[in-house]
């Protein structure tokens, strides 16, 4: 069993409130999407981006936002990186549809 960190669950915490604020915690998104992050961070220091995005992914599946993502569902990541923004860190999530 995989303990996260007290860092990761009180991000997790938080993302989980604004998907219920926002009121798409019951999408369950099933088909072709594709799923941009973008990770403003409050310091400069080097971040992994895979473990960002899939941080994100398991996150939106938890919150009902996505129905899995697998890879039938959730097509790519494209676009996803970290940013920089010292005074307002957050992230942003883009979902596209893969179908058009």
């Amino acid at each position: 069993m995989i303990i996260q960190s007290k860092a990761y669950r009180e991000y997790e915490k938080e993302c989980l409130e604004q998907i219920n604020a926002l009121g798409i915690n019951r999408m369950r998104i099933n088909f072709p999407v594709n799923v941009m992050c973008l990770f403003f961070m409050p310091t400069k220091r080097k971040v992994d981006l895979q473990n960002l995005v899939s941080a994100a992914m398991d996150i939106l599946v938890k919150g009902g936002v996505l129905e899995d993502d697998n890879c039938t569902i959730v097509y790519g990541n494209d676009g996803s990186r970290v940013l920089f923004d010292k005074d307002n860190p957050r992230t942003e999530v883009v979902i596209r549809d893969n179908r058009i």
